[in-house]
């Protein structure tokens, strides 16, 4: 089957940051098609824990790894889980992963991740009102992270301070002072921050979805089908999708996650490409345990209110998009949950997500190696959410040929592949 219609612009991937770029598109007067071959929000945006984390420019490279390397390949009791056989056979991702673990190429990455976040609310506030999202969102602000330890508390000094020279506001907190915002967290605390600005979405995947809604009324098109391959040519970029159908449009945004390297013929499957595997329990009937997200630091997760319920949601494993869930980090979860709350059951649901990241944990956004009507928006790692709408309005900008507010440089896919 042929198809003939040719969009001004087509975005593969209806997730946070592609149903982002296909409204800011959209309100540049371009005609935009949205591709998906599953519902809206139903990936990563689905499973996060439901912050914008305008804060969040410490990136998971850390110069702590090269201590803790042989817990994290064999220990069940990490947040961060390094799969021994997967690295053994992915050593130029895993080798440049950990090349990104100095304390240098750290600070370089937290700046660079700070500009991008420095442009979350005009990325993203547009947006909401547009589609009338505000109501996905809780009516209280806030989210605090707690260490149990002295040595874990200090040991994150340096992050704290990171995270404030790029705009974080963080107010300190004693234990009395937490057990007074949040008494039903049962475990020892010595300390706690509290970034008292931080928005919480309660539904990620229905925000999603009301942005997908809102462009569509406004005259898009979104297709549920997936992307085969493309081919660009001087004028134009050919979209083959998996029903047999074609497609042309002038410029393609690439925003699948991590399938984006799927995609032939993009130039995405040059770029070294991986996931840091994310997962989540669920308890539909204990949302009121905490008022607000509560990040337990030392553990890797965060236990956050949301309309489903609780949700614990975080970790990372480090072994690609092929391997079968791994039950010991669903364990995991359960276990911290009961020392978090008690005994509060089994959870209702549990999922695995699949973060896209590279390995000096900043996105691609920019155009391909292969063609400049090639857009790539993908490789948010843990804050998707957050840098969904200031991705679109970038790429936007790419599109219609304006300058864009900041240097795109440091994002370039070029970084990897000249």
């Amino acid at each position: 089957m042929t198809g003939s219609r040719e969009y001004d612009v087509a975005v593969i991937g209806a997730g946070i940051v592609g149903a982002s770029t296909a409204l800011w598109t959209q309100a540049d007067g371009h005609e935009v098609l949205l591709l998906d071959r599953q519902i809206p929000g139903s990936g990563a945006s689905y499973g996060n824990a439901c912050t914008i984390a305008s804060y969040a420019c410490i990136p998971i490279n850390s110069p702590g790894i090269f201590p803790r390397l042989p817990g994290l390949l064999f220990s069940g009791d990490s947040p961060l889980r390094i799969d021994w056989w997967y690295a053994l056979t992915h050593p130029a991702w895993q080798a440049a992963f950990l090349r990104n673990c100095t304390r240098r190429r750290v600070e370089s990455t937290s700046g660079h991740l700070g500009k991008l976040l420095a442009l979350t609310d005009a990325g993203i506030d547009p947006l909401i009102a547009r589609s009338d999202a505000q109501g996905f969102f809780s009516d209280r602000r806030g989210l605090v992270y707690i260490y149990t330890s002295e040595r874990g508390y200090e040991s994150a000094r340096s992050d704290t301070e990171t995270r404030r020279r790029h705009g974080a506001d963080i107010v300190e907190m004693n234990a009395a002072e937490f057990r007074e915002l949040e008494p039903n967290v049962r475990m020892p605390v010595h300390r706690a921050l509290s970034f008292e600005k931080t928005r919480v979405v309660r539904d990620p995947q229905g925000m999603v979805q009301a942005y997908v809604d809102r462009f569509v009324a406004d005259g898009g098109q979104f297709m549920q089908l997936g992307v085969t391959e493309i081919a660009p040519s001087v004028d134009a970029v050919t979209v083959v999708l998996d029903n047999g159908s074609r497609i042309t449009c002038r410029r393609l945004v690439v925003a699948a996650g991590a399938w984006s390297r799927s995609i032939a013929g993009s130039g995405a499957e040059d770029l070294p490409l991986d996931t840091e595997r994310g997962y989540h329990i669920l308890y539909g009937d204990h949302g009121h345990l905490v008022r607000q997200p509560v990040a337990w630091a030392e553990g890797g997760f965060y236990a956050v209110p949301m309309a489903q319920g609780l949700r614990l949601a975080g970790t990372v494993e480090l072994a690609g998009l092929e391997a079968e869930p791994n039950p010991g980090r669903i364990e995991y979860l359960r276990r911290r949950a009961r020392q978090m709350f008690g005994d509060i059951g089994q959870p209702d649901d549990t999922w695995l997500g699949f973060r896209p990241t590279f390995p000096d944990a900043l996105p691609v956004i920019g155009p391909s190696h292969r063609s400049d009507r090639v857009i790539f928006a993908f490789g948010h790692q843990h804050i998707g959410l957050t840098l969904g709408g200031a991705t679109g309005m970038l790429v936007a900008d790419l599109v219609t040929s304006r300058k864009t507010s900041i240097d795109l440089t440091p994002y370039s896919p070029h970084r990897f592949v000249s």
